[in-house]
């Protein structure tokens, strides 16, 4: 049959493809990705303190996933948007319930299978209402002329169909690997596109939940959004050619390849994240009087830190967290934010290491 762009694509072929997955090329690209994404695993769950990764790489992804929607907030919007939400853009709150969603598909990983109601999950948290699977049709194309550059299926049975056999594929006991299996599904999801609005970043989500299922990742800490955001145009020109031709081989390479390139770079970011900690005590130990590993923690664990953080977490007054955090800013250790009534306390090197 052939495609039209501007109908549904209700014969949008089932799961698995009807080829050889695992080509020479692809499996190349697997051991290579497979390497990096191990010494990546290995050297976050080797930190000292994990939870600075956790509290600040799903906020980068949530700006990232969130830009390829067009929805744009700055590092800074965001994280103080995650202390404080005086002043924060729709755009910046609608970042956050990206992150939100994230951690509710994780808390889900080894309880249940992860499946089409796990997609519906994370979509409702990511748009902040539940409208479940689409009825109608949903316009993707250019606005200005209206033309469409493809139209996905439609009709509930045809939904229901496919996401069931997506569901099946994803769980299957089968020898593909994990990486290739995240690859078509991650097309697949995509293409069916279950819901009006939300698809792109619930499949992101998706994409490194999947890892997490699989076992190569303790942490959700690999994103594909900023490799996605650099090679935009090949990523969208690829998926047609799927649709198009059944282009398997160079989807699931480059999808392959970037998760390689994006576990070097994540590892280039957890080196230097344990480089500002380590730099950060020594810093510690001079201006306050001692290695307070308490304050240490606050600092790494919250980029954009409160005095009431300080207070809490290390036990101690007031006038004593603001003399250790105005010694520290007098060091330029680090910067000192207003917002509103309240003042944020921004650990400037670890920013700039986050950031890459």
């Amino acid at each position: 049959m052939t495609w039209d762009p501007a109908v549904p694509h209700n014969g949008l072929p089932l799961l698995p493809p009807a080829v050889e997955l695992e080509s020479h090329a692809v499996l190349k690209a697997t051991i290579a990705a497979r390497a990096a994404l191990a010494r990546f695993d290995a050297r976050a769950q080797a930190l000292p303190n994990p939870t600075v990764l956790i509290n600040a790489i799903p906020l980068l992804e949530a700006q990232a996933s969130s830009e390829i929607e067009n929805i744009v907030t700055t590092t800074d919007e965001l994280f103080t948007a995650a202390v404080t939400d005086v002043g924060a853009t729709s755009a910046t709150r609608e970042a956050l319930r990206y992150r939100t969603a994230l951690y509710a598909g994780w808390e889900t990983i080894g309880r249940r299978p992860l499946t089409a109601a796990t997609a519906e999950q994370v979509c409702m948290v990511i748009r902040g209402h539940d409208e479940g699977v689409r009825r109608g049709e949903v316009f993707i194309g250019d606005p200005v002329s209206r033309q469409r550059i493809y139209t996905p299926p439609a009709g509930r049975e045809v939904l229901s169909r496919l996401l069931d056999n997506w569901s099946e594929f994803v769980n299957a006991r089968t020898d593909i690997d994990p990486l290739v299996r995240m690859a078509v599904a991650h097309y697949q999801f995509e293409a069916i596109h279950p819901f009006t609005d939300g698809n792109g970043r619930t499949g992101r989500i998706l994409n490194v939940l999947m890892l997490c299922d699989a076992g190569l990742l303790q942490l959700p800490l690999l994103y594909l959004s900023r490799y996605i955001i650099e090679t935009k145009d090949e990523y969208y020109r690829l998926l047609r050619a799927v649709t198009l031709d059944g282009a398997w081989e160079q989807w699931v390479t480059y999808i392959v390849r970037g998760v390689e390139a994006t576990a070097e770079r994540t590892t280039t970011v957890v080196e230097g994240v344990s480089e500002v900690q380590d730099e950060l005590l020594a810093v510690i130990r001079e201006a306050v009087g001692s290695a307070n590993h308490d304050l240490l923690t606050v600092l790494m664990e919250q980029p954009y830190a409160r005095m009431r953080d300080v207070v809490d977490r290390c036990g101690v007054s007031r006038p004593t967290a603001s003399r250790w955090l105005r010694a520290l800013v007098g060091v330029g250790a680090l910067r000192e934010v207003r917002v509103g009534r309240e003042v944020l306390f921004v650990n400037s090197s670890l920013m700039n290491v986050l950031r890459g």
